[in-house]
């Protein structure tokens, strides 16, 4: 990393700690220096960076998110920001039938970086998230070592919803909870589940 993509990385994630505190909360593991995949629920364009803060800065160099490459390489800044501060994996949204939607991913995977990922595959309205997408349990199925950490963020998409552009400052928080992994023999439909339902449980409840 450069100089001045690390003093940008630097910035960024002070800024991101003053607008929304940034808080992470490990409650079923520790920050270690493990080869993971961290998969949330997904309600903002900071969601990643919200996550890529909460984390020890000496986790930040190996933990790559994933950013849609249409809009993140759409303008120079946005394009230098996700390539040289947070060394994003870029996937298509628009891609040939013959092009793997995971390669991005597997190759971050194979070359021992962890990553940020949100199963949902876009973001959402609801308070709960939709569905998971089946990339998970594939990349699950192909990496059997890598740990997966369920991760809720909490009023990020008060932070910035959708179709905003300026942040308003608004306490967050980020859980982490424990890793999971594919049980042998487990389906597709009853890992998503169980992954959606390890995110929804680390949702904070409100006091009785």
């Amino acid at each position: 990393m450069s100089l001045a993509a690390n003093l940008m990385g630097l910035l960024l994630a002070t800024v991101a700690r003053l607008v929304t505190g940034a808080q992470g909360h490990w409650k079923g593991c520790p920050p270690e220096a493990l080869q993971r995949i961290y998969f949330a629920n997904h309600q903002s364009h900071l969601d990643w960076v919200l996550i890529w803060a909460a984390l020890p800065r000496e986790l930040r160099t190996r933990t790559r998110p994933i950013a849609a490459k249409d809009y993140w390489t759409g303008g120079r800044f946005k394009h230098w920001l996700t390539r040289e501060v947070f060394n994003a994996v870029y996937v298509d949204r628009q891609r040939s039938d013959d092009q793997d939607p995971l390669g991005p991913l597997v190759e971050a995977l194979e070359q021992g970086d962890s990553l940020v990922i949100f199963p949902e595959g876009t973001r959402g309205h609801h308070e709960l998230p939709q569905p998971f997408k089946s990339g998970l349990f594939h990349l699950a199925e192909r990496f059997p070592d890598v740990q997966l950490v369920p991760a809720w963020i909490d009023n990020v998409q008060r932070v910035m919803p959708k179709g905003e552009v300026v942040p308003v400052p608004v306490l967050c928080t980020v859980t982490f909870g424990a890793p999971m992994r594919l049980e042998p023999g487990e389906d597709k439909r009853a890992f998503l589940e169980r992954a959606r339902d390890a995110v929804v449980a680390l949702r904070p409840r409100a006091p009785a």
